[in-house]
């Protein structure tokens, strides 16, 4: 297939369905975890749960980067706001993202230089406009957006640009996988790897899902067909006793990655000592940060950031929700407190984080129809 309307004909997604009930044993229940938030926001958008025998639950794991990062890392970055000099820079979907002392846009909206940006490039196009600013580009993602912060930064070092400075909280999946499989009492049968990711770093690093916790794990494109059929080849596996890595998103996703997004992404980064992670804790080796030979355009070397350590608020559960503990409706606030127009925990800002988009495609909805 070569087109998107084919990923969505109702004709094929009728036979998916068909096949995956076929495939599921009546008799036991299946935990599968997919751990993009693209899928997340996908299953609710296209209603896929909807298709699914009531014996097969999606668990919503820590796919979305704005959601996984602690508040401590917001204040760090916004405490540079407070600097005249500085023009602070960042995406879209962090603008909204509460710290301990409001969002981005809250202090946008107190007077502080804070502008949406839609790449690094973008953001280093500002520090040449603005020689005697400094602009600060606030770096989030996993392995999908790591790379054009890198080949940024090599843009800036060739144009010696000295006015420009990434703080770096790129993070990466796998130490998060190991981490999941590490809490205690979260029963998983097995995982829908994500694509994005897998896009840059392959196939291949996944293979210890498979080969030592002897779990299922099938990378999977983001339309409902390839969802389904991702759904299908884990059951698959499952029925046949087997724990493989497979790769339903041939036509994205090369078994051995990008080698050259890889190769930038080793020449700018190194790996961090540990990180802490919304709701999963620290996590050795876990995110990136800037080689020494890029630390001029390190702001935490530069501004020397405070390191704020803060706590999300106390009646916010979304460390469990993460962790795939809670349902994102079984939080005390959902739907409550906390909405997408006033988020008080970070699942709820980003189209892709769980709460949001349980939130906008099924309890919203509903509650429209009940009014």
């Amino acid at each position: 297939m070569k087109f998107v309307d084919e990923f969505r004909a109702p004709e094929l997604i009728t036979r998916a369905a068909q096949e995956i009930r076929r495939l599921a044993d009546p008799r036991r229940t299946y935990r599968m975890m997919e751990i993009c938030g693209g899928h997340t926001y996908a299953i609710y958008r296209f209603g896929l749960r909807d298709l699914l025998p009531p014996n097969i639950e999606l668990i919503h794991g820590p796919g979305c980067p704005v959601c996984v990062l602690p508040m401590g890392r917001i204040d760090d970055g916004l405490s540079l706001t407070l600097r005249p000099d500085v023009i602070f820079t960042a995406f879209g979907d962090m603008m909204r993202v509460p710290g301990t002392k409001g969002s981005p846009l809250e202090y946008k909206a107190r007077g502080a230089d804070v502008r949406i940006v839609y790449s690094p490039a973008d953001a280093l196009k500002l520090a040449i406009a603005n020689p005697e600013r400094q602009v600060v580009f606030f770096a989030i993602g996993f392995e999908t957006t790591a790379p054009s912060t890198a080949l940024t930064l090599m843009r800036a070092r060739a144009a010696g640009v000295g006015n420009f400075f990434v703080f770096c909280n790129h993070v990466t999946i796998i130490p998060a996988l190991h981490a999941i499989l590490d809490s205690p009492g979260l029963q998983l049968d097995a995982f829908i790897g994500p694509g994005h990711v897998s896009t840059v770093i392959g196939c291949r690093p996944y293979e210890w899902i498979a080969a030592q916790a002897r779990k299922p794990i099938v990378i999977s494109g983001f339309e409902p067909l390839d969802l389904l059929e991702s759904v299908a080849m884990v059951l698959r596996q499952l029925k046949a006793g087997r724990a493989e890595v497979e790769n339903q998103y041939k036509r994205a996703v090369p078994w051995d990655g990008n080698r050259a997004a890889l190769k930038a992404m080793g020449d700018v980064f190194a790996t961090r000592p540990d990180f802490e992670w919304r709701g999963l804790g620290w996590i050795p080796q876990s995110a990136l940060c800037l080689r020494e030979s890029y630390a001029t355009f390190d702001a935490e070397r530069h501004f020397r950031m405070p390191g704020i350590r803060a706590a999300d608020p106390p009646a916010a559960q979304c460390g469990e929700v993460l962790k795939g503990m809670l349902q994102p409706a079984q939080c005390r606030l959902f739907g409550r407190e906390c909405t997408p127009e006033q988020p008080v925990g970070a699942l709820m800002v980003s189209s892709e984080g769980s709460c949001a988009a349980v939130y906008n495609h099924e309890h919203h909805r509903a509650a429209l129809d009940a009014g």
